[in-house]
């Protein structure tokens, strides 16, 4: 690819709810614009972004792909997100990269959590915003009410660009309402101009036409003092004026214009490229970016070809056989293959190799890239969030942030020996995603893998198998029990052997009382030397080593004392390992008269939901045995509740709280305290304790 000025460079990133039309919709500008020489299918697993083999095999997009193309001597850098909810950090690294955030909205299902949620995240990361109604050739598709629907969730800001005229259910036509122009196509997505829309050809159009046009003025005179005398005088904007109203109104994120598209028969692909061509802001028209000096003071990074190099890692790709490929926006400067920079980070200087422009998974390589565009290096060191600079000024840029992984599951090599092969595949795919963690639980022992869903976990597993060949097992995660005891009992503990030669003799009282305590509490009261010193150690190792195991289930005891007050000893057959013994026969009568009980982890969990659904969140909460603290409102619309539950009840919840809040809710969940668990469940947990091992 030649070399683009940054007034040249369109970056866009794809978001909305799943099966709303984003990879389809990439396949069809690429195919348009001559990027791709057939129009593939997510259906038929032959599409330029969705090119992973479980994307193919699950027919969703998993992963955020990049695909760059060129159109009328711009260079578009397309990023395509996916629209499920356990990949929503791939999401926020797409939306971190680009200057526009289409948001696609079925013509047919309207507007779904997942277009809030990729509005919701463009605000919050300040970028211009389009909505694209695709599947507009649906037999159900119902443009009008997606664009009063629109206005309705998102605000006045909704402005109609392109729209369709239908006639019999039929669309006939589609309107350019910047151009005041009417175009139909043929299946193949070529426009021929035609009359502009008549009542006759659609029922009050005429009366349609009006008001969208009134809308688009309307919203374009918001944009400067000029342009809304115009509009007050009653005259009409020129098509440059419309054109520069909206583009201006998109950068102040004050207008964000609607659009519709049919990516299977193409129609009106041509006229959104036209779009992204004059209306979308290129990099370095949009608010200039903020990054952080060693010294913490904040510095404004214009985007501009002559200023130091500073590029941020925004994504990371795992792939066996070519290695680590970092995805990178040249925020300022000029990158250049085979040079070195600095990893504002960690500080180390990191060397740049081969860099690449990708479309899907076409590598095309390229010598150097220029402020405002997007390339891919291969094998640096550098991670997700990292800031690349030069050394002549050094600056770091803010990090994304990503949602708490909430869905966790055990995992296990099912072949012997695979166990070293997992952890450092899992942290080659952990690099690729931020919101997956991996790690031992220090109680139980398992391999923990955690994520943001049930399908982000398979997913992860998946990829083990087909990246890095290591097959495992996913179980439901074992809750760290623990036992303790709730009243104060003075026991005795002898061990005597006689056999051939010298005998085994240990004989000690201990008092075992409750305490709080994570590790045993021992002290010794003996008179008289009834016990000798030496022994002491050897009747405090026997009761460390006791308490790794209760006596109702197994499991580790806490808030234990043990006081050693008397005994007696042999002068030719008490040893170490007598008293030791001793002490263990002890601990084992000592707890079963001590009144013991089991112990579970409680949490802390704070849900933030839709105030619509807190009732029905309490409700379930109260069924899982947990106790609601209280609530306050957070954003609009929105309630934060503050409970704590046990972990036992919350493996499920995140699925849950999906379906119930539709995926607008989310949730943390850290450990707390260990409380008594209730005698009705004692029975049930001594028995899954006892089947675990």
């Amino acid at each position: 690819m030649k070399e683009y000025d940054v007034n040249k460079v369109k970056n866009i990133a794809f978001a909305g709810h799943n099966g709303s039309g984003k990879t389809s919709l990439a396949e069809a500008l690429l195919y348009k614009a001559g990027a791709s020489d057939r129009l593939g299918k997510t259906a038929d697993g032959t599409t330029v972004c969705d090119y992973d083999p479980e994307e193919i095999k699950r027919k969703i997009s998993i992963s955020t792909s990049l695909a760059s193309f060129e159109y009328n001597d711009y260079k578009v850098n397309l990023l395509d997100t996916p629209g499920l909810f356990d990949f929503a950090a791939e999401m926020i690294e797409g939306i971190r990269a680009a200057d526009t955030v289409m948001i696609t909205v079925s013509a047919k299902s309207g507007v779904k959590v997942g277009a809030r949620k990729a509005y919701d995240e463009a605000v919050k990361q300040n970028k211009s915003k389009m909505f694209v109604v695709t599947k507009i050739d649906d037999k159900d598709a119902n443009f009008f009410n997606v664009l009063t629907e629109l206005k309705t969730v998102f605000g006045p800001t909704v402005c109609p660009v392109v729209v369709p005229v239908i006639s019999n259910g039929q669309i006939v036509e589609f309107v350019n309402l910047i151009e005041m122009k009417a175009y139909k196509y043929d299946g193949k997505g070529n426009a021929v101009e035609t009359d502009m829309p008549t009542a006759e050809i659609s029922e009050k159009f005429e009366y349609r036409i009006d008001g969208l046009v009134a809308a688009v003025s309307e919203a374009v005179a918001e944009t400067s003092d000029e342009l809304m005398e115009k509009f007050f005088e009653g005259e009409p904007f020129t098509q440059k004026e419309l054109i520069d109203g909206i583009h201006e109104g998109m950068n102040k994120g004050i207008i964000t214009p609607v659009v519709c598209t049919s990516a299977a028969d193409l129609s009106a692909v041509d006229m959104l490229l036209k779009e992204i061509e004059l209306l979308l802001p290129a990099p370095n028209e949009v608010y200039t970016a903020e990054a952080y000096t060693p010294a913490k003071d904040v510095a404004e990074i214009k985007c501009d070809t002559s200023e130091p190099l500073s590029a941020y890692v925004f994504k990371t790709i795992a792939d066996p056989f070519v290695g680590k490929m970092s995805m990178i926006k040249v925020m300022s400067g000029k990158l250049s293959a085979n040079s070195d920079v600095i990893n504002a980070k960690s500080g180390a200087t990191e060397k740049i190799g081969k860099l690449y422009t990708l479309c899907g998974k076409k590598q095309t390589e390229v010598s150097c890239a220029y402020a405002g565009d997007i390339v891919v290096a291969s094998k640096i060191t550098a991670s997700t969030g990292d800031t690349l600079t030069d050394a002549s000024r050094i600056v770091e840029f803010a990090p994304m942030e990503f949602p708490h992984p909430c869905y966790s599951m055990a995992v296990k090599a099912k072949a012997q020996g695979d166990e070293a092969k997992i952890s450092t595949s899992l942290q080659r795919i952990i690099e690729e995603d931020p919101t997956l963690t991996y790690e031992q639980d220090e109680n139980t022992k398992e391999q923990i893998l955690s994520g943001l869903g049930e399908q982000h976990i398979e997913v992860a597993a998946a990829k083990l198998k087909s990246k890095f060949g290591v097959e495992v097992n996913l179980t439901v995660p074992k809750i760290a029990y623990k036992e303790t005891i709730r009243k104060k009992v003075k026991v005795e503990g002898k061990h005597k052997k006689q056999s051939g030669g010298h005998g085994q003799y240990g004989h000690v009282w201990i008092e075992f009382e409750p305490c709080i305590s994570d590790t045993l509490v021992f002290e010794e009261k003996v008179f008289g030397g009834a016990v000798p010193k030496n022994y002491f150690p050897a009747v405090q190792k026997g009761l460390e080593e006791s308490v790794k195991k209760g006596v109702l289930a197994g499991c580790p005891v806490v808030g234990l004392k043990a006081i050693l007050v008397d005994g007696s000893y042999h002068p030719v057959d008490s040893s170490e390992m007598a008293f030791k013994t001793a002490a263990s026969i002890a601990y084992k009568e000592g707890l079963r008269q001590a009144d013991p009980v089991m112990l579970e982890p409680i949490g802390e969990l704070k849900v933030n939901a839709p105030d619509d659904n807190t009732g029905d969140i309490m409700g379930e909460l109260n069924k899982r045995r947990g106790r609601v603290l209280g609530m306050e409102p957070t954003t609009a619309g929105m309630t934060m509740i503050q409970a704590e539950v046990p972990v036992r009840e919350m493996h499920d919840f995140a699925m849950y709280l999906r379906q119930t809040t539709r995926g607008m809710g989310s949730f943390t969940f850290d450990f707390l305290r260990y409380e008594q668990l209730p005698a009705n469940l004692l029975a049930d947990v001594i028995a899954s304790v006892g089947n675990e091992e």
